[in-house]
Order: structure tokens, then C-alpha cells, then sequence
């Protein structure tokens, strides 16, 4: 620790003794430093480097991609032009939102099209994909050192360590403790926390030193770059020491087969830079988490599987329970900051996409593997917890979108960045072709009439191509014999319906929020950076309401004068406005454990990591296993 930090700490009441033995085994908590460069290239520089091998064949899947997705939005755009009456000339407001629901459309039918084939990968299998299933059984190298990383910053220390434990006894159980060595790497500012963490830490070393595995801790000084920084200090430091490097978030589990199965994928495929597992949610009982749980055991399965399918070795990383070949990583995936003033300069935030798309210009693959068992991680335990998460990740996504051009690299992570910023500017579009069909309709110049056939036609084709992805992932689970594992057939039908409810009840309020958060981003305002929280608590009454009520407040105000110049306008506005007239109401209920824990008693919502409990998940969270009939 350095002198500022010790001296700030030394009038915190009751903390002075542990601080002192903190700072007098902090040179022991660590291995010798083994030092190697991690340079931050400058944006906008040229780039001449080599290009990966062929990953398959991707060209002709992603050529049908853009073709599904250009010709849905063309007939979208002439399909909602034929609802135009006929002798009614097209104005400036008409255009705009033809142009709106075009883009609009194309956003919702590149999301179907990934689930579809998503839904045919996990039916018939691809080829060309990594899986883990090929390399199950392979011997490692003994020199295959890998280091296991998890960066925290003020976390809840009991549920981080007690997820630690659980990952570093499931390596010993698996025989793969001589490979590997484990770092928790401290960003906490709070002096209270970091005792914890110390404490913890030494708990998790004494208890795994009679098994081999080695448990470091380091604590940071000077927090500079946030997370990408913590994980590039560790580089400088211990990254000459290993091959690889596995990240875990804060509430990360991995089981010691999936951490030796990424191991395996990466020495059976020397070109892989890196290679992300798809982590399963789970872990928490209240009803907004158990919804988002089900969703992405379901739903997510057919996403994560269509994406590997149109990106192949242009994949993802999504920053934690992915391994790392580390020599690549610290040669070109140092995180310069983006030039400028603003909102959208300054250290990057969302650094898994763009460390992904710097692997990939520097010649390496990225892959998922959706097919690789044991990896889990938990979802937001509520609607304003995921929304702090998304503040950050909206402006992440929107400062990657500036290096959309930048020199070398690959035409897939250009879409990707693209597709990032476009997940939350879809919402002001959204919010800004809802408000423009009022403003025609009010004006008497409405395209969408009642009754007005093809328009009726386009508003049900864009429902069903967000409800089918649910439909297929329920037909998957059915199809493959995995029912009872959810409850059996009747409570999966059940779940698939409350949770495609629940999701439109907060869609809206989700719009709302994320309209905000991208014109905060774009204004410059500052961004409050804090750790989500790890534990389902209740929310309060006043939290909430402190959030959501002025969102409730314009909601109400524009329905009343929608109402009062027209009533049947205000019918076809019911749909996004009432959710956010109920949005406080929605947020507590949604965070109550005693509503999740019910539906849960009651068999709906249920995923297999409950019916089938794996030991990993019961050491981490406690997670209860269900004994179904």
C-alpha cells in the first residue's frame, strides 16, 4: 500500500488492527512479480497485420443474414407504404416513420433470424462450430499453466468468496490444481470491504494450500482504467507467468471440468485467441431475476447458438467465464483511451467487444461454445438493479461505436460494435416512431387507420417474430426430452407465458429508461459507477418511486392529452403507457423474493439448475434442489 492510502485509513474506528496486519501481509498475498509490456495503441493509426486462418465458411451465412434482414425491412417499408390512402401525398413526418419502421424491423427480424437458426444448430449440429464435446477427453499439457482471475471492486464479499470457493474445490475435485493458480484482484476503495476481502482470502488460501492450488490476492492502489485496467495490471505483472488466463466476474461459478474444457478447446485450436463460454443464470428467487433466468435457459440457448453460427471464429466476449490466451491479449489488446470531451471519450467502459475486435485484427479467433457445461453466472436481482447495469453498458456501447472505422479490423466486429450501440438507440427509435404515429394520428394523417389490414398485418408480424424465439426455445426443451427438468409440460407452457408477460410489462419501462440513458450519454453528463448488487433484497417504496416516478409523471401527462384530443388514440398508446403508469409498482414487486419463492413452490419459472441442482451452485449460493414428482 502506499503512504496515502495507509494514511488515510488510520482514523477508521475499529479497523486499525486488521488494517495494520493487512498491510504487513499484503508482499505475501502475491507471487514475485514477473513483468512484460502491455502496450495501449492509439486509435486511428494504421494497421497492417495479418489475418486469421479461415474459420470455416463464413461468407455465405453471413451474406443470407444481411440479405433476410435487408429484404424484411424493404417489404416492411412498402407493406406499411401501401396502408398510405390512396391520393394522400407523402410528407417529410410520413417518410420519417416508413424510414423508422423499416430500420425497426430489420433490428427485430436479425434477432429472429438468429434465433431460427439457432433453434436448427442445437436440432442438427454444425460442423463448423468449436464444441466441447470434441475435446471432452483430451489429456492437457503440463505446461498449460493457467491463471484463474476474478477483478472485484467493492463487492459483497461473503457471496464472492463463497462463489470462489465453490469454482477453486470444484478444480481440485476435477485433478486440475497443478495447472492452475487463482487471483483475486481488488479494486475496493472501501477500507471496511477490503478487510473482508483479506480475510476471506486467507480463509480460501489456508483451506486450498494442503490441495496445491495456489490463491493470490492483490489490492491496487491507484484504480486507473476500471476493470480492463485491473485485468491489464495483473498482465504486466504475473502474466508472463501462465499460458492462459480464465476472467470471472464477481458472480461467477465455473466448475473445474468447464475451466479444464476451455483449457482443452484453446491447446486443440492454437489460433483461438479466445474462447467464451455461454454462462447459464441462476442463483437467485426474485421474480424479476427468476423471469430473466428463464428467459436465458430457454431463449437465450437458441441466441447464443445463432450467434456462433453467423459469426463462427468473429465471435463474441463478453468479459468473464471465457479464457484468454495471454501472450496475444498483452501484445495487442491494450486499451488506449478514446481522444476527445464528453460523454463518449475517456477510458473505455464495454472493453470485452473491443479487446475481442483487437484479438481478431491481430490475427487471432474468437469463439463461443454454447455446448460447454458448468459455467454459470446471476442475474440483477431487480428492474432498477439491471438498469444501473445498463446505464453503464449503454454508454459503453455508444463510446465503442467511434471505433466502428478504425484501421484492420474485421467487417464482423464492426457489425458487432454497430449492433451494440444499436441494443440501446433502439429504444429512443422505438420511443421516437411511437411518438411520431401519434403526432400523424392527431394530426388526421395516420398511416396505421382502424381497421386498416396491412398495417394489422405488420404490427402482428412484428409480435410474432419476438414471441416465436420464446415458442422455439419452449419446442427445443420439449424436443429434447428436457421438460421435466422445468417442471414438466404444463408448468414450462405456463412459465414461457409469465415470462413473455412479464417482459412486455417492462419493455416499456426498459424503453423509457434506455432513452434516458442514451441522452445522458450523448449529453456528457457524468457517469455514476457502481457495482450492481449480488443479493436478492427488497427493493423500497422509495427507491423506486425516486426512479421511475418522474417516468410515470411524463407517461400520464402525455396520455391524458392524447386522450383528450382523441380517445382511440390513447387506445393504441395503452400499451406502452400503462406499464409506466405501474412502473414503481412493478420494480418492488418485481424484486419481493417471497413472489419468486412462491412461483417457484408452485413449479413455474423453474430452470434445470434447480430440479437438478449442481454441487457447484449449492457450496456457492446455497441453491436449494427440488425434489419434483
Amino acid at each position: 500500500m502506499d503512504r496515502t492510502d495507509s494514511t488515510g485509513l488510520t482514523g477508521v474506528t475499529g479497523l486499525s488492527t486488521g488494517l495494520r496486519a493487512l498491510r504487513r501481509y499484503t508482499h505475501h498475498a502475491a507471487p514475485p512479480l514477473q513483468r512484460g509490456s502491455m502496450p495501449a495503441r492509439p486509435w486511428g493509426q494504421a494497421w497492417q497485420g495479418g489475418d486469421a486462418p479461415d474459420a470455416g465458411q463464413p461468407a455465405g451465412r453471413r451474406r443470407l443474414l444481411v440479405a433476410v434482414v435487408l429484404s424484411v425491412a424493404a417489404l416492411a417499408a412498402v407493406a406499411l407504404l401501401r396502408t398510405q390512402p390512396l391520393g394522400v401525398a407523402l410528407d417529410a413526418l410520413r417518410l420519417l416513420q416508413v424510414a423508422l419502421f423499416a430500420l425497426l424491423f430489420g433490428w427485430v427480424a436479425a434477432g429472429f433470424a438468429t434465433a431460427l437458426m439457432g433453434f436448427v444448430v442445437l436440432r442438427r449440429g454444425d460442423r463448423q462450430m468449436l464444441s466441447y464435446a470434441d475435446v471432452a477427453r483430451q489429456p492437457l499439457a503440463a505446461d498449460a499453466s493457467t491463471a484463474v482471475i476474478m477483478p472485484i471492486c467493492n463487492e459483497h464479499v461473503d457471496t464472492v468468496f463463497a462463489g470462489l470457493t465453490a469454482t477453486a474445490e470444484s478444480v481440485v475435485a476435477s485433478g486440475g490444481a497443478r495447472l492452475l493458480a487463482f487471483y483475486v484482484l481488488s479494486d475496493t476503495s472501501n477500507p471496511a470491504v477490503r478487510e473482508a476481502e483479506f480475510a476471506a482470502w486467507q480463509a480460501l488460501r489456508q483451506r486450498m494450500a494442503p490441495h496445491g492450488l495456489q490463491v493470490h490476492y492483490r489490492w491496487r492502489a491507484r484504480r486507473t482504467h476500471r476493470k480492463a485496467g485491473n485485468v491489464a495490471d495483473f498482465c504486466r505483472r504475473w502474466g508472463a507467468r501462465h499460458r492462459y488466463m480464465v476472467v470471472l466476474d464477481a458472480d461467477s461459478v465455473m466448475s473445474g471440468e468447464a475451466i479444464l474444457g476451455l483449457m482443452r478447446l484453446m491447446e486443440a485450436h492454437p489460433q483461438a485467441g479466445i474462447i467464451q463460454s455461454a454462462p447459464i443464470s441462476c442463483g437467485l428467487d426474485t421474480l424479476h431475476a427468476r423471469a430473466q433466468q428463464f428467459a436465458s435457459r430457454v431463449t437465450g440457448r437458441l441466441f447464443a447458438a445463432g450467434m456462433q453460427f453467423w459469426q463462427l471464429g468473429e465471435s463474441h466476449y463478453w468479459g468473464h467465464n471465457a479464457i484468454i490466451r495471454i501472450a496475444p491479449f498483452m501484445a495487442h489488446c491494450g486499451l488506449a483511451p478514446l481522444p476527445g470531451r464528453g460523454g463518449l471519450s475517456g477510458s473505455i467502459l464495454s472493453h470485452d467487444f473491443v479487446e475481442a475486435a483487437l484479438m481478431r485484427r491481430a490475427g487471432w479467433q474468437v469463439w463461443l461454445v454454447p455446448d460447454l457445461p458448468g459455467s454459470w453466472e446471476q442475474q440483477p436481482p431487480h428492474l432498477l438493479a439491471e438498469l444501473q447495469r445498463d446505464r453503464r453498458w449503454c454508454q459503453g456501447n455508444l463510446m465503442n461505436a467511434r471505433l466502428i472505422a478504425e484501421p484492420g479490423l474485421h467487417r464482423v466486429h464492426r457489425a458487432m460494435l454497430a449492433t451494440g450501440a444499436m441494443a440501446y438507440l433502439s429504444a429512443p427509435l422505438w420511443l421516437g416512431f411511437v411518438a411520431l404515429g401519434m403526432v400523424l394520428w392527431l394530426d388526421g394523417r395516420h398511416l396505421l387507420q382502424v381497421p386498416a389490414g396491412a398495417a394489422m398485418v405488420l404490427w402482428a408480424l412484428t409480435g410474432t417474430m419476438l414471441l416465436l424465439p420464446r415458442v422455439l426455445g419452449a419446442l427445443t426443451v420439449w424436443l429434447e426430452g428436457q421438460q421435466r427438468a422445468f417442471g414438466g409440460t404444463p408448468a414450462l407452457m405456463a412459465s414461457a407465458v409469465a415470462e413473455a408477460l412479464w417482459s412486455a410489462l417492462t419493455a416499456p419501462i426498459r424503453m423509457a429508461a434506455h432513452t434516458l440513458f442514451v441522452a445522458t450519454a450523448l449529453s456528457g453528463l457524468k457517469l455514476d459507477w457502481r457495482s450492481p448488487p449480488r443479493e436478492a433484497e427488497a427493493l423500497p417504496w422509495r427507491d423506486a418511486a425516486r426512479l421511475l416516478l418522474p417516468l410515470s409523471a411524463v407517461a400520464a401527462a402525455v396520455l391524458a392529452a392524447v386522450a383528450w384530443r382523441d380517445p382511440s388514440a390513447a387506445l393504441w398508446l395503452a400499451p406502452v403507457a400503462l406499464p409506466l403508469l405501474a412502473a414503481t409498482p412493478l420494480a418492488v414487486w418485481g424484486a419481493r423474493p417471497v413472489i419468486g419463492q412462491a412461483l417457484r413452490r408452485a413449479g413455474l419459472l423453474l430452470i434445470p439448475e434447480e430440479t437438478q441442482t449442481a454441487t457447484e451452485l449449492r457450496r456457492a449460493w446455497g441453491a436449494p434442489r427440488l425434489a419434483m414428482a
